[in-house]
């Protein structure tokens, strides 16, 4: 039986309020408060035609496959109680087992305020709200006996407050859902659709995978150790696959390949559409090209019997092969691409938007920080690197690269576009569906914006009230220190990599030294340096943009001299005051501080050759004690290489392809 959708194709409850809703199977059962279990259209999204376990399974599947679903109530009140919008409840894994942990969250666009209990022999309860929208609360229960009963309890809101509950059996032993199997026909079967709800759990979930404090370093050698945390990943084991610890898979995406790893997974959890283009690279001139669709019900290019097995290979390979960064670099109105623009609003930029820049490099909004009183809005993302490691950035010009040339495509933030199923057939929503509902934030302002209206853009969604400039500017230097301690792990990566004397990393010709294979990709630096040549320009040009936006800062009645002059002064002593340690060949310790960083900005033009010494490669200055201990030096031909590409450096542009 096809999914409940309206006449332009959406799912009708993804724009409508919700109601407390189970997925079972084939039958669907309101069990809100108010209402007695009924049978209604399924919410399945594949016919008997595409999959016939869609429609078959048992009903010890439809008991077991309860506790998983998305809960939904509407509660009715003035607005301002969040109890007014939808408030969701979602309980992980899918079977609760006597004597395991069991995730509990409530969820919500609107802000939530309250207490999220569970009870099941033993007792948990949380009232710290997360994100912003979507709001989350998150807590973790063992349950002891038959059942686990879950409430959420509105609080310091006016009118009525949402109450909603939820009771879900517990068994002896974990079971998987009927929808994780996997067969030569299909990877897995899609039992619902993206809507409203989906989404923000989908939020809720990359937020909680890479939260941390503000300013904390966060940095994984892969992925995989991410989703093998069960204290960040709330869908752990969420299929009873062991699929997150006895049958855990290695998974290393690099930048490109992350948001749809991260897609696929949370997908494949909870039994939801995925799918992928094959696009072009781009070239001579024409941005990257997208066609076909390849879903979670096509036939496994390697068929595995375990579920795990199978979705890991499927990662690894299928998916690995046909995505890369042209895949986020397509044009925007591109309506055969994988995503779609979005506005630049605080509620679009939400966590699981992706931000591709012009050059190749992708990152994943993870969290957003809101505006305060001492300091701009914080806007963090995750991305992956070629050696697999995942690590968390802050929102600049300097991590975050937009320029607008046709040939590179449509650089900026964008989401995926919703997969879903009409006339019998997979198919990607349209920037004209999308644009018909505000939920989707579908947009194509980044389209109309050079950089600097872009970056203006985004200083108006971080920090709409006037800026204290001296406040800014330590938020720059801030920045600018992550990006020169991240250099610090990849770098060293390349010392290691010296250590082992094998034969040297094989240099690229060209434009591909920025995007080849092997040990130039993982421990080469081109693009790195790229960056920080071009956040060094922020650094030092800070003073000149807050001249040229005065009306954003509060300069207290000083002349533009004046405040150029006290700015410049601040910088200088800020850079001096942070410092950074890097480890030279011999194993010693070397620091350096951000003002030493800055001063060798022309040297950094020439050091991201893994073949050359760490020294080197920091713009260690030739004759002095620093690069006394350096043993290695890129061949010849491959410094003169170099030379000959140096412009691309120097003039802070890299070509297109």
């Amino acid at each position: 039986m096809p999914p409940v959708r309206g006449e332009d194709g959406m799912k009708t409850g993804a724009r409508t309020a919700f109601g407390l809703v189970a997925c079972l199977s084939a039958l669907a059962l309101c069990v809100s408060p108010a209402c007695t279990p009924k049978p209604e259209a399924p919410l399945a999204v594949e016919d008997a035609a595409a999959n016939p376990d869609a429609v078959s399974a048992t009903a010890g599947d439809a008991a077991l496959d309860a506790s998983t679903t998305l809960s939904r109530a509407t509660v009715k009140g003035p607005r301002a109680c969040a109890g007014s919008a939808a408030v969701s409840l979602f309980v992980s894994p899918s079977t609760p087992v006597k004597g395991k942990p069991v995730r509990v969250v409530a969820f919500s666009e609107k802000p939530l305020a309250g207490t999220l209990a569970a009870n099941g022999g033993s007792e948990a309860s949380a009232n710290e709200t997360r994100g912003g929208p979507p709001y989350f609360l998150l807590t973790e229960v063992v349950p002891t006996g038959s059942k686990l009963a879950v409430s959420f309890a509105e609080s310091d809101c006016e009118g009525e407050k949402a109450q909603l509950s939820l009771e879900v059996p517990v068994s002896a032993s974990r079971r998987t859902p009927f929808w994780a199997r996997t067969s030569e026909t299909y990877l897995w079967t899609a039992t619902r659709g993206w809507d409203d709800s989906t989404e923000n759990l989908y939020s809720a979930w990359i937020e909680a995978l890479f939260d941390a404090k503000e300013g904390e370093s966060l940095s994984y050698a892969a992925l995989h150790e991410v989703l093998r945390d069960p204290k960040r990943n709330f869908l752990y084991d969420h299929l009873g696959l062991g699929e997150d610890s006895d049958h855990a898979q290695l998974i290393r995406p690099d930048c490109a390949d992350l948001p749809y790893v991260l897609r696929a997974t949370f997908a494949w959890k909870l039994g939801l559409p995925f799918g992928m283009a094959e696009c072009s690279r781009g070239g001579s001139g024409a941005p990257p090209d997208c066609k076909g669709l390849v879903t979670q019900a096509d036939p496994p290019a390697h068929p595995k019997p375990h579920a795990a097995d199978a979705f890991g290979l499927f990662v690894r390979g299928t998916l690995a092969d046909r995505v890369h960064s042209g895949s986020g670099r397509a044009p925007f109105a591109d309506d055969e691409s994988d995503y779609y623009p979005v506005a630049l609003t605080w509620d679009a930029l939400r966590p699981g938007t992706v931000f591709a820049d012009p050059y190749g490099h992708v990152l994943v909004v993870a969290k957003r920080l809101p505006e305060t009183n001492d300091r701009g809005g914080v806007l963090y993302a995750v991305d992956g690197q070629p050696d697999g490691t995942v690590g968390r950035k802050r929102f600049w010009r300097g991590n975050f690269l937009f320029a607008k040339d046709p040939a590179l495509g449509g650089p900026g933030f964008k989401r995926f576009r919703p997969i879903v199923y009409r006339g019998g057939v997979y198919q990607r929503s349209s920037d004209a569906l999308l644009g018909k509902h505000p939920s989707s934030h579908y947009s194509a302002q980044q389209a109309s914006l050079d950089a600097d209206a872009f970056y203006d853009a985004m200083d108006d969604v971080l920090a709409p009230s006037p800026r204290d400039p001296l406040v800014a500017l330590r938020e720059v230097v801030v920045a600018l220190d992550e990006q020169v301690r991240t250099r610090v792990t990849s770098i060293e990566n390349g010392r290691k990599f010296l250590e082992k004397k094998g034969p040297p990393a094989p240099m690229p010709e060209g434009e591909k030294i920025f995007e080849a294979l092997g040990p130039w990709e993982d421990f080469s630096t081109p693009s790195r340096d790229l960056r920080l040549l071009i956040a060094i320009d922020v650094a030092k040009g800070f003073s000149q943009r807050v001249a040229r936006r005065a009306n954003r800062y509060a300069t207290n009645g000083k002349s533009a001299e004046e405040t150029k002059a006290s700015l410049d002064a601040a910088l200088l002593a800020e850079l001096k005051a942070r410092k950074v340690q890097y480890t030279r060949t011999d194993g010693s310790s070397f620091e350096l501080t951000l003002a030493e960083v800055l001063s060798r900005e022309t040297a950094f033009e020439m050091t991201y050759n893994p073949n050359d010494c760490v020294e080197s490669r920091w713009g260690a200055p030739p004759g002095s004690d620093e690069v006394s201990t350096c043993k290695a030096h890129a061949p010849a031909d491959q410094r003169a290489r170099m030379e000959s590409v140096r412009a691309w450096f120097h003039e802070r542009k890299r070509p297109a392809r």
